[in-house]
């Protein structure tokens, strides 16, 4: 039996046309700049995303890292919200890499908006007091449900944060999954921010690879610094960023509209099911949030059980589990993985105490 494997878009494979490309990539040394492939791909996210920069890093993490870093000093405060990934999955990062506190305030739908920093307000000007000095934003949401942040949020939150000399990054991992979902262009939706972190290695498809773009003085400096110290300067990686190149240039992007339509079919299953819900509403994206009733199951013990129907998903929470839908997923595929969705959960309720 294959796996029909949904934990997340990171499981995805290079395609075939995707290896022939990093087979065929130029490279040279990116620590001394001279890997032309890589040059490339910076120029290319720069022009899309309307910064004036970018730089290519191993990682997402590394990426939202690096724009922390190079936007704060130990001591310092950054704004975000209670699910946000680069409070919540890096590892504590913020706190031991560059000694800054972090503040969480979740606005009306969770993520932070204007009326919500208003009411949190900067620190006092006081000794006392760390220096609030940066506002992380993600988009789209990955624990909010793979939600599309509304544009006006966006901008209405930056400039809050501008009003009051903050700095802004937006945690962009699947902004191109925001891109699609909202029919917002990239270059706006980045616009309102400083910095602006993208990762071609979930629903792109690359194997590996992340960039952060901005202002050029930020990104040649202290982002560069930074990628350095933290182990991320790579030498001949042109044939990786080769691949993110191809998914650029071979509708890759164009692609996630499909794997948001095969969400909704994983929707469809998740609601007609007996003790499941979404946990988030409907799907936006290609993020699918079920919450497993606790008189049935627990998330788990439900993954476990739909595992053996051959159909992989994340458990994410005691009562809550997650299907990523993506390119490496057929529309076939996805609705054998919806009916086993239903048959698991139907057999597990009849079995409930």
């Amino acid at each position: 039996m294959n796996l029909i494997d949904l934990r997340s878009d990171t499981v995805t494979r290079p395609s075939s046309g995707m290896l022939a490309a990093m087979a065929r990539a130029e490279t040279g040394d990116d620590v001394y700049g001279e890997d032309p492939t890589v040059n490339r791909l910076e120029a290319m996210i720069a022009e899309r995303l309307g910064k004036e920069a970018a730089l290519y890093v191993p990682t997402g993490t590394m990426a939202n890292q690096i724009a922390v870093g190079s936007q704060t000093r130990p001591g310092d405060e950054l704004l975000c919200d209670p699910k946000a990934h680069v409070y919540l999955w890096e590892g504590g990062g913020i706190a031991r890499l560059w000694g800054v506190t972090t503040r969480t305030i979740a606005g009306k739908n969770g993520w932070l908006d204007e009326p919500a920093l208003t009411e949190a307000g900067v620190r006092p000007g006081d000794d006392h007091y760390p220096r609030t000095r940066l506002v992380c934003m993600e988009n789209t949401h990955n624990r909010l449900g793979g939600k599309a942040v509304p544009l006006t949020v966006l901008q209405s939150a930056c400039r809050w944060a501008k009003d009051h000399g903050l700095a802004t990054h937006l945690d962009g991992a699947r902004l191109f999954n925001a891109v699609v979902a909202s029919k917002v262009a990239a270059d706006a939706l980045a616009a309102p921010f400083d910095t602006v972190s993208i990762c071609f290695s979930k629903g792109l498809g690359c194997p590996m690879g992340s960039v952060i773009a901005g202002r050029k003085d930020l990104i040649r400096g202290e982002a560069h610094r930074l990628r350095k110290m933290l182990g991320g300067g790579m030498r001949q990686v042109g044939v990786t960023a080769a691949a993110a190149i191809y998914s650029l240039e071979h509708g890759n992007i164009e692609d996630l509209a499909r794997d948001h339509a095969h969400a909704a079919i994983l929707a469809d299953a998740a609601e007609k099911a007996p003790g499941l819900t979404l946990e988030h509403g409907r799907p936006e994206s290609n993020l699918v949030w079920i919450h497993v009733d606790p008189k049935m199951a627990s998330g788990r013990y439900f993954a476990t059980r739909l595992k053996e129907k051959g159909v992989a998903v994340a458990v994410l929470g005691e009562q809550v589990v997650r299907a990523c839908t993506h390119r490496d997923i057929s529309e076939s595929q996805t609705k054998t993985a919806a009916e086993a969705i239903l048959k698991t959960a139907e057999e597990v309720w009849r079995m409930a105490p």
